[in-house]
């Protein structure tokens, strides 16, 4: 048979295996191997800096189910590319990194850019091996696509020598693998079950956490047939919203801080007890609350909080028992209790004391005020990324999801610059789904270049960048001793994103008055291609007061 080089075996080998798009920056070695998926028909979207294609390809193995690959250079490509695989396993996503690497003669030579990858990669991913024969690659290809879906979704790194890149074996020499089916669905005891149930039926103040387990596992049917059969009120995650619709009469997303420290008993579906859930301790929950955990991994049980029922398995799999369950049972949680009267009360308070920033017609604008009118501008169906920290923070509670798998932010591991490699991989999964970011503008600094991508591609995102000059508020003018006399964390108040968007081809608008900011936001989504509106932010804006310290 023919002989078939290393680059070409790889492609294919993704191929077969159900990898759907490569991300990455070309150099030296793995130059070939973007062409190389080229042919195969596997698409190359190519980016500004490794790290955010090494986002993308997280955020795709989340919207898709299947890894998102990433190809890098070798050494200190593969260190940029550590910033997405790592963020990846935080937020238990599938991907595939592959660096290039110097040739295998020459290890310990001090090769060009030789650095000690596969030792590197392994404690921010789930598996890591270098690939030694050609012949071997669809083998090592399998296994990684079968390590980063199988179990808990997390990612893996292959490391891939220029001798065999550029390298070659007889095809029927190569390694058959066949293409890894789908996950099992796996399913917990029947008595688990019905204890889980019996715990929920027995509280005074449930509450149902939805995290994006539930949506990583295609559970939103499931979900909310549960909910809505049950009537226990449920809260979102950042990344669960959309699970279960943000304006659901069951959600309790207004006044989040009272419900989870007032239930009796949380059912931690798809959620951890990790720093975005206060880890299930006091003072945000009571000291004594039961919890009921799903997750898909034993590992992850009782951690910082015991559970009193363990439900091991599949998110999809276990709620859909849970909803085989309740059709022998008559239970419902009732509409007329004390809890629901409380969290109605605590949601009317909290929207009372926004309500007045809501209405603040002043310039520049304050976050609720600017958000009102982003929020009422995004699509039902848009998929929405977010980054920056009160932009995002205010931005969750502001800006509604009605759709699983339609927010992407900084996630479970709080990571900043994440946003255009969220916005690239969402448009390449959803060609027919509006992309809209809202960004602080420190945050679309730190992969701003991939405005150009975004450009080169024509993939039309809407970004919002609320510019405030700084990382949180800023200074209104740059003092004359900068180094000395500015503060740290201070940027130019008013600088113009929207003209480096306009300077690639994309459509750009600056707006100073909330009054204007409609209008510049139709004008953008009417733009067919990527567009850019920043937002001038006022400096005394701020997320609403909070009750203590430790509800920030």
């Amino acid at each position: 048979m023919a002989e078939i080089k290393g680059a070409d075996l790889l492609a294919k080998s993704l191929k077969e295996q159900g990898v759907q798009f490569m991300f990455g920056v070309v150099g030296f070695p793995v130059g070939p191997l973007a062409d190389a998926a080229q042919k195969v028909g596997l698409p190359y979207i190519g980016m500004r800096n490794e790290q955010t294609a090494s986002y993308a390809a997280g955020a795709i193995g989340y919207l898709t189910g299947r890894p998102g690959s990433c190809i890098v250079v070798t050494g200190p490509g593969v260190i940029h590319g550590l910033a997405g695989l790592a963020n990846a396993q935080a937020n238990c996503w599938p991907m595939l990194l592959i660096g290039g690497a110097s040739e295998t003669y020459r290890n310990g030579m001090g090769a060009f850019q030789e650095e000690r990858q596969v030792q590197i990669a392994s404690p921010v991913s789930k598996w890591a091996h270098a690939i030694e024969h050609v012949h071997r690659i669809p083998f090592y290809v399998e296994m990684a696509v079968r390590q980063s879906i199988y179990g808990r979704p997390g990612a893996t790194y292959l490391d891939l020598p220029d001798d065999i890149i550029t390298g070659a074996c007889d095809e029927a020499e190569a390694i058959e693998a066949q293409k890894c089916p789908d996950p099992p669905r796996i399913q917990t005891m029947p008595e688990y079950i019905e204890k889980a149930l019996d715990v929920l039926q027995s509280a005074q103040r449930p509450l149902v956490i939805i995290g994006k387990g539930m949506a990583h596992s295609r559970a939103e049917d499931e979900v909310r047939a549960f909910i809505e059969r049950t009537q226990v009120p449920f809260l979102a995650s950042p990344m669960g919203k959309g699970v279960m619709p943000d304006d659901h009469p069951l959600s309790v997303g207004a006044a989040r801080s009272l419900a989870l420290q007032q239930a009796d008993v949380v059912f931690l579906m798809g959620s951890r007890f990790n720093w975005i859930m206060h880890f299930g301790l006091p003072p945000r929950y009571s000291k004594d609350v039961r919890v009921i955990q799903l997750d898909i991994s034993p590992e992850a049980m009782h951690q910082n909080k015991p559970a009193e029922v363990a439900l091991v398995g599949d998110g999809k799999a276990i709620v859909g028992q849970l909803n085989q369950a309740l059709t022998q049972r008559q239970w419902f949680y009732p509409n007329e209790t004390p809890w629901r009267a409380a969290i109605s009360k605590k949601s009317a308070d909290n929207a009372a004391l926004i309500a007045p920033q809501i209405a603040d017609n002043s310039a520049p604008g304050g976050y609720y005020r600017l958000l009102r009118d982003v929020a009422a501008w995004v699509p039902r169906n848009a998929i929405v990324c977010s980054e920056g920290a009160s932009t995002m923070d205010i931005g969750r509670t502001q800006l509604p999801n009605f759709l699983p798998r339609s927010r992407l932010d900084a996630g479970s591991y709080g990571t900043m610059g994440v946003g255009l490699g969220f916005v690239i991989a969402a448009c390449v999964a959803h060609p027919d789904r509006p992309v809209v970011h809202v960004s602080g503008d420190s945050a679309i600094g730190f992969s701003g270049m991939e405005m150009e991508t975004l450009c080169r591609y024509g993939m039309p995102a809407k970004i919002v960048v609320f510019n405030n000059g700084g990382i949180g508020p800023g200074m209104e003018e740059i003092p004359d001793d900068p180094m000395l006399k500015m503060r740290p964390n201070s940027l130019i108040w008013g600088a113009r994103y929207d003209l480096m968007m306009r300077a690639f081809g994309g459509h750009g608008s600056y707006v100073e008055d909330p009054k204007d900011l409609r209008a510049a936001l139709d004008e953008a989504m009417r733009f067919d291609g990527p567009a850019l509106v920043n937002v001038k932010l006022s400096l005394g804006s701020q997320r609403k007061e909070q009750e203590f310290r430790w509800h920030s």
